[in-house]
């Protein structure tokens, strides 16, 4: 019987053992793919040229670059700690993760809090990024797909894009009064092709001839909505993290996977010593 139960649980300790590396070497990949495309962007975009590296740390891609690293070397110590059943690695993992767990509710928290605050920030960032939508490709990019993604136009309004030179009313050119095209209701002529200029004279509209043409709600609004149909489990994650505070019940969980590795290291060892022959 005794044999079984260990047998069953020498089993259960390499489903284990495996179980978290392919895991972690999973994570690995994406985030050396995630560090990949920031590298990319930096490069194709000729970041670290002498005369663009002073304003390299204001680059969208370096989001991109920090987060690929900080997840590749993350999942790789928990990659290698499973393999060769590492309990400092094993240990420093575990920890990491409560930390960045921990800090990703405080963020949802505090955000979640400050709501008027950060709604504007929100809007005057969101602005800057309007301004220089024809100039920048990084905020190009980043606002096109908040427009598409919440299904808004602008920052309060469809009107807010007057802000852009080149959409300006004012402005000359055939962008005159208008709006990108990831405003439009239907971009796509026949279903296949993207017409770009489907937004061309759109802020000279009115509401209710517009509404059939493009979205006429900001994108603040629709950040607002997600917010508050969000709220529910905000505060349930918030509550449970609470609690976990007091008797740190993850925290165990995790790091009873290292001491796990580390314990069945250990009596392997001493079934190994007491069953060596004397000398």
């Amino acid at each position: 019987r005794n044999q079984t139960k260990a047998t069953v649980q020498n089993r259960e300790d390499c489903l284990l053992k495996y179980l978290l590396f392919f895991s972690n070497l999973l994570f690995t990949v994406l985030g050396l793919v995630v560090l990949a495309l920031g590298l990319w962007g930096l490069i194709n975009k000729e970041s670290f040229a002498q005369e663009k590296i002073g304003q390299i740390t204001t680059d969208p891609m370096l989001v991109f670059v920090v987060l690929g690293l900080v997840l590749s070397i993350l999942c790789l110590s928990g990659c290698v700690g499973a393999l060769r059943e590492n309990c400092c690695l094993l240990q420093v993992f575990s920890a990491t993760v409560l930390v960045l767990v921990a800090a990703q509710v405080l963020a949802a928290i505090v955000a979640y809090s400050f709501q008027g605050q950060i709604e504007g920030y929100l809007r005057s960032g969101m602005l800057a990024a309007m301004v220089r939508y024809q100039d920048d490709l990084d905020l190009r990019f980043i606002t096109d797909e908040i427009q598409i993604g919440l299904q808004c136009c602008g920052a309060d309004n469809y009107r807010d894009w007057e802000v852009n030179m080149y959409y300006n009313c004012s402005a000359p050119g055939v962008l005159s009064c208008g709006v990108p095209a990831t405003c439009c209701v239907d971009p796509l002529e026949n279903g296949t092709v993207w017409n770009s200029q489907c937004g061309v004279g759109s802020q000279q509209l009115d509401e209710f001839s517009a509404q059939s043409v493009i979205f006429l709600g900001g994108c603040l609004g629709g950040m607002s909505r997600w917010i508050e149909q969000h709220t529910g489990l905000i505060g349930a994650v918030g509550i449970n993290q609470q609690q976990l505070g007091h008797n740190h019940e993850v925290e165990r969980h995790l790091l009873d996977i290292s001491n796990f590795f580390y314990k069945s290291k250990t009596e392997k060892l001493g079934v190994q010593n007491y069953s060596a022959p004397l000398s």
